[in-house]
């Protein structure tokens, strides 16, 4: 392992022409290594990066002139990239991003990772983001590891020094995504989307001023846990209150199962040598298999817009790309699937400032959810409960939704399904 300071680091030194580059997500995102990638890789021929969100700024269109760029969809900053079009996009599914890079599918010969300082016994922690940075490392050629004496110790996987080619030392906040602010419509989804989970229930958000807006109505619910792709700072207010306990998991009780810890210093802190957070791989946290050992498993995920049959686009309007398929497919099928658990899908009503509804008559982009496995669509108007539903009564149930406003044209396109009955 060579050791480099930060104000030393030339990508130069590891990077060939036409290297495939995979970098650690959100907020595991190795800033310094982005900002070293950006000042030198135009001076590389033909290299390439994969990143499946990205918080930091950094890469805009701009500063990544000099990198062809992809990721598994627009997540964070990458729509910006996306409305530039320089990001080529993968539509998979957030838990195959491993398996996608073990098979080669996904091209890695560098690995950027981002790690804290190593413990007694010399091995690193992968800190913020452990989903499939451990595939990445095994996959590359060259492992570039950002050591970061502020990010946290974690639970999970692990770095061997003898793993790491180059460990670049830096000392510097990690990127930060801070709650977003609560609306009138975003409370009014999560009362009803609150609804749907009971003392013992399993909980899996995303995060959001919706997911946020949620939690903070469970401080009176008992023995919550958590298996979920990420949590942000809003489990951390549950855990202090007593409720986030993880008591009645069948699977890994008494511990938060997770991937990305994605929020501030406050989650950050909380997490630090916490043993009842479990940093896991996609491997674990989506695995169908794992799900499926889960009790009360409630299910929380977003869309852009949801058609009169249940077919859900959380992805895509019109030419403008802007999320991505993530996990929501492995965990509406969990969610629906678990004893006792659901699948809740959240949106606004409306969209351009009300101008757009988002219960449509047609979707305007790509499926990401089929309609045979959506569970529970929910509005600021209420609660659309699908599973089991004619396509009739799918209908009714989603006007009813639907914003006043658009609910007498999407009366019309229902009643056509209602007569023919599909």
């Amino acid at each position: 392992m060579k050791v480099i300071d930060a104000a030393h680091l030339d990508v130069a030194e590891f990077l060939r022409p036409g290297d495939r580059i995979v970098i650690g997500q959100a907020c595991g995102e190795p800033t310094t290594l982005l900002e070293g990638l950006i000042a030198g890789a135009g001076a590389i021929e033909g290299v390439s990066a994969f990143i499946a969100t990205s918080f930091s700024g950094l890469l805009t269109p701009e500063a990544t002139q000099g990198v062809s760029m992809s990721s598994m969809g627009a997540i964070g900053a990458l729509r910006s990239l996306t409305a530039a079009g320089r990001l080529e996009v993968i539509p998979c599914h957030v838990g195959r991003v491993g398996p996608l890079i073990e098979a080669g599918i996904i091209g890695c010969d560098v690995a950027f990772v981002q790690v804290s300082p190593p413990d007694a016994q010399g091995d690193y922690s992968f800190g913020l983001i452990s989903d499939y940075v451990r595939a990445a490392v095994e996959r590359a050629r060259v492992v570039v590891a950002e050591v970061n004496d502020r990010v946290p110790w974690t639970y999970g996987w692990t770095l061997r020094a003898s793993e790491i080619d180059y460990a670049v030392t830096v000392s510097r906040d990690p990127v930060q995504v801070r709650p977003a602010r609560i609306t009138e419509i975003d409370s009014a989804i999560a009362k009803y989307a609150a609804a749907y989970i009971e003392d013992g229930s399993v909980l899996q958000t995303g995060v959001g001023a919706v997911p946020d807006a949620m939690l903070r109505l469970l401080h009176d619910r008992r023995d919550l846990g958590v298996h979920s792709g990420m949590i942000g700072d809003g489990l951390v207010d549950l855990a202090e209150a007593g409720v986030l306990t993880n008591a009645r998991k069948r699977i890994d009780p008494g511990v938060s199962i997770t991937g990305a810890l994605i929020g501030t210093d406050r989650l950050y802190a909380f997490a630090h040598r916490n043993k009842g957070i479990r940093m896991c791989a996609t491997s674990y946290t989506h695995d169908a298999s794992v799900l499926a050992q889960l009790d009360r498993l409630v299910t929380l995920n977003s869309a852009l817009e949801v058609d009169l049959t249940g077919q859900v686009n959380a992805e895509q309007t019109g030419a403008a790309y802007l999320g991505g398929t993530g996990g929501q497919v492995d965990f509406v099928r969990a969610g629906a699937c678990s004893p006792g658990g659901h699948s809740v899908i959240v949106l606004p009503s409306t969209a351009k400032k009300g101008t757009v509804s988002r219960i449509t008559a047609a979707l305007s982009g790509p499926v990401t959810t089929a309609r045979s496995d959506v569970d529970v669509i929910v509005t600021e108007y209420g609660a659309a409960e699908l599973r089991g539903r004619t396509l009739a009564e799918r209908t009714r149930r989603l006007v009813a939704i639907a914003h006043p406003d658009f609910r007498e044209d999407l009366e019309r396109v229902a009643h056509t399904i209602q007569q023919r009955g599909f």
